[in-house]
């Protein structure tokens, strides 16, 4: 599916210029950065969903960043 953005001029020329330094087009770019971010989401609505119903007590125990990192990706 294509769709047309209206996108600053110096955005587009910063984000083109990122993207040719890592060997990508600014269309992979910003095609991996919206899969990327739907991923996350869908993560985070099923944490939410999860956590309703949980009943469950931790005792204090929490996560640590790298463990929540590891789960997201």
């Amino acid at each position: 599916m294509k769709i047309n953005v209206e996108i600053d001029a110096e955005i587009v020329r910063l984000a083109t210029r990122h993207a040719e330094s890592i060997g990508k087009t600014l269309e992979q770019l910003v095609y991996e950065f919206l899969k990327d971010f739907t991923a996350r989401s869908d993560a985070a609505n099923e944490f939410r969903r999860l956590s309703r119903g949980a009943t469950g007590d931790s005792r204090g125990w929490k996560f640590s960043h790298e463990e929540i990192q590891r789960k997201i990706r």
